[in-house]
C-alpha cells in the first residue's frame, strides 16, 4: 500500500508527449474517478509526486484545476482534499444524466442499424463476463463503454458533447453501487438493446429512463445505509 491510500497497480503511467500538466490531471483525474483516490481524502502534493515521477508543480496546478471544477477542496492551512459529494449534487447530474440518456436511446432506436446493435450486444456480454467474475473496474468501464455506444448511435453532436460533460461524474456515483447493481444492470441493457433493435423509440425511452433512474435511487439507498 503507498503511502497515500493508493492500490498497488492504481497509479497510471504518464504518456509522453503532451504537456506534462495535462497529463498529470488527466491521471489525478482518473485516479479520483475510479475512487483510488477516495472521497474525503488528504491529497499531498509530495506524495502525488513522487508516486507520477514529476516534480510538485504540475501536480500544484492539476490540483488547483481539479478544485475549479469542483473534483477536490483546497482548504486553507489544510491542504487538498477529495471532493465528498453532497446528496443534492448527486441527485442532481444523476436526474440529468436521464435526461440525456433517454433521448439518446430514443434516437439511437430511430437510426438503429445492424452494426450498432451488434456492438452494443459485444458491450453487452463483456460487461456480463465482468459481473460475473466480479471485477468491478471492467464491469464500470464497460457500463460507460454501452452508454457513451448508445451516444454515438444517437447521432447528435450537440447531445454527445453535454453528455461528455457529465460523463465523469457518472462514472463517480456509479462506481461504488456497481457491485449492487451488478446482474440486473446488464439484464436492464439486454431490454434497451431489444427496444433499438426493434426500432421502438418510445420502448427505448422508457427503458432508459427506468434504467438510470434505477442507478440514482441506488446511489442514494447506498449512502442513507
Amino acid at each position: 500500500m503507498l503511502s497515500a491510500g493508493l492500490p498497488q497497480g492504481a497509479v497510471p503511467k504518464l504518456e509522453r508527449p503532451g504537456p506534462l500538466r495535462e497529463r498529470v490531471y488527466e491521471a489525478l483525474l482518473e485516479l479520483i474517478t475510479t475512487r483510488a483516490l477516495h472521497p474525503g481524502q488528504h491529497l499531498v502534493e509530495s506524495e502525488l509526486a513522487g508516486h507520477l515521477g514529476v516534480s510538485r508543480q504540475p501536480v500544484r496546478e492539476a490540483l488547483q484545476r481539479l478544485n475549479t471544477e469542483g473534483w477536490v477542496d483546497l482548504r486553507p492551512a489544510q491542504g487538498a482534499f477529495v471532493h465528498e459529494p453532497t446528496e443534492a449534487e448527486a441527485d442532481q447530474l444523476l436526474s440529468v444524466r436521464t435526461l440525456l440518456e433517454a433521448e439518446a436511446a430514443r434516437l439511437a432506436a430511430a437510426n438503429s442499424a445492424k452494426a450498432g446493435i451488434d456492438a452494443l450486444e459485444a458491450l453487452c456480454a463483456k460487461g456480463e463476463r465482468a459481473v460475473a467474475e466480479d471485477d468491478v473496474d471492467l464491469a464500470v468501464a464497460t457500463n460507460a463503454e454501452f452508454h457513451a455506444k448508445v451516444m454515438e448511435l444517437a447521432g447528435n453532436a450537440v447531445l454527445a458533447e453535454l453528455a461528455a460533460q457529465v460523463d465523469r461524474r457518472v462514472r463517480w456515483y456509479y462506481t461504488p453501487v456497481a457491485r449492487q447493481r451488478g446482474k440486473q444492470s446488464w439484464i436492464e441493457h439486454r431490454e434497451l438493446i431489444a427496444a433499438i433493435s426493434a426500432r421502438d423509440e418510445q420502448r427505448a425511452t422508457e427503458v432508459m429512463r427506468a434504467h438510470t433512474e434505477h442507478t440514482r435511487t441506488t446511489y442514494h439507498r447506498r449512502a442513507q445505509a
